[in-house]
């Protein structure tokens, strides 16, 4: 029994000398945050052990963003489809899970938020439409309905994120463009009720007033024009109509920033022993309490603890240097509206679960204590040791998704069919251009053409 403990002592002390995945990944992440996409990519195709195990799909989804903004869409959208077969294959490995509890979450594999998985899709639309391949982009709409069906089945609560205004919304603009008006009016009234219901109270973010004016104009466009009135005495506007002969529309996506980092907090429970060989892990500022459950020999050594250290995991903003932005033309110019807070919906989903992150982490502390308690039965030097161990891996799991923009904006700009020279504005809290990035697209008559562009810059982590 004593040579079998004093085994995973030492295989827990290997694991938590290793390196964690970012300190792995910090030169990628250097080579990103600045803008050196190609040196990114080579940092990421040198990192082979981080493309297999547990950070298999932080891995794929980081290749995919990397090759995405080089332009490499093909390339880019088969390391997203490894990531979503990954997603959807996931299988609990109870060897790690049962590691995590004498280490950390660390150990196991990393699933990925319900939020990232959707961008997944989103990031996969952009490349098929980059592509020209309208068909395939509607195959990943089809998913993405899929996958918010499930989300919306697995919580009910109305003050959870579980339904996706800004998805919604981008399969409209996508049905729209292909020519099934139908569907893009659904789409774009779904994307609208959720903004109401949902977005305004979650993240602050109203529906953009771009969409008010296609929910119009596909009501109208699908025979609907007792709605179209209703909408336009609604929302105070009018049908804007379609583009005039000889001309088409640009839809530019702008991914502002960087998305939040994972880091780690901790707070102190005190240790009640209670009736029955049962514990009550307490924090009394907090207001929490969680019991754990054990036979009476172990919970008895429990309740010889007084005070505890537990690890959570936290997001930190990292705030956009560019506060707004807009297009601007020969003859026009537009505003680029918010469709999509990313930071805001990380922070909620990890709020909403932020009790089951509390027992999981109360759980591995339990375990981690009895195992003590019975090694110091046997072994009191071995005891301290595995007790020092314990406080050293008490870590949460700070991994996520940190190549996803802070924000998501869109505008719809009608223009004249041929070469158009455009400049995106960039502007800083004041609303005034703090950079001017040239353009150039080429428009169709009667088409959607579609851009998207992601601005890196952002301020240090925590800053406003």
């Amino acid at each position: 029994m004593k040579k079998s403990l004093l085994v995973v002592i030492v295989f827990l002390l290997m694991l938590t000398g290793c390196r964690t995945y970012y300190q792995r990944e910090q030169e990628f992440h250097s080579y990103f945050r600045t803008g050196r996409l190609e040196e990114a990519a080579q940092a990421l195709e040198r990192s082979r052990d981080a493309s297999r195990g547990r950070n298999q799909l932080l891995h794929l989804l980081n290749q995919g963003v990397v090759q995405h903004m080089l332009g490499n869409y093909a390339k880019s959208n088969d390391l997203f489809e490894q990531a979503f077969i990954l997603g959807e294959d996931y299988r609990k490995d109870f060897m790690d899970e049962a590691i995590a509890l004498f280490s950390n979450p660390k150990m196991t594999e990393y699933r990925g938020e319900d939020f990232e998985l959707l961008m997944v899709h989103y990031f996969k639309a952009m490349n098929f439409i980059q592509l020209g391949d309208l068909d395939a982009a509607l195959v990943e709409c089809r998913r993405l309905n899929i996958k918010l069906a499930a989300l919306e089945d697995k919580f009910t609560s109305e003050n959870r994120y579980r339904r996706d205004a800004f998805i919604h919304n981008l399969m409209g603009i996508i049905y729209d463009a292909s020519g099934d008006f139908n569907n893009s009016f659904i789409a774009y009234r779904n994307a609208y009720e959720i903004y109401r219901d949902d977005y305004t109270d979650l993240f602050g973010v109203s529906a953009p007033m771009q969409l008010k004016y296609d929910l119009v104009r596909s009501a109208y466009r699908t025979g609907f024009s007792d709605l179209g009135r209703e909408y336009e005495s609604l929302f105070g506007i009018q049908n804007p109509g379609n583009p005039s002969s000889g001309e088409g529309e640009l839809v530019f996506f702008w991914q502002n920033g960087l998305g939040p980092v994972k880091e780690e907090w901790s707070i102190n429970f005190s240790i009640i022993r209670g009736a029955g060989g049962n514990v009550q892990f307490v924090n009394e500022e907090m207001g929490l309490s969680f019991p754990f459950f054990s036979d009476g020999q172990s919970s008895g050594d429990l309740g010889d603890l007084r005070l505890v250290r537990v690890a959570f995991p936290k997001y930190v903003e990292r705030s956009p240097v560019f506060t707004g932005a807009r297009l601007v033309g020969s003859r026009q110019q537009v505003g680029l509206q918010l469709a999509q807070d990313v930071n805001a919906i990380a922070f909620k989903s990890l709020e909403d679960r932020m009790l089951r992150e509390m027992s999981t982490a109360l759980l591995r502390l339990a375990v981690k204590q009895a195992s003590e308690q019975s090694l110091r039965s046997q072994d009191d030097r071995l005891g301290a040791v595995f007790s020092i161990l314990g406080a050293v891996t008490e870590q949460a799991d700070t991994r996520n998704w940190q190549t996803l923009p802070h924000s998501i904006h869109y505008a719809r700009m009608p223009l004249p069919e041929g070469e158009n020279q455009l400049e995106l504005e960039l502007l800083n809290a004041a609303q005034q251009v703090a950079r001017r990035v040239p353009l150039e697209v080429t428009i169709n008559a009667g088409r959607t053409t579609f851009r998207n562009f992601h601005t890196l810059d952002a301020k240090p982590l925590g800053a406003r």
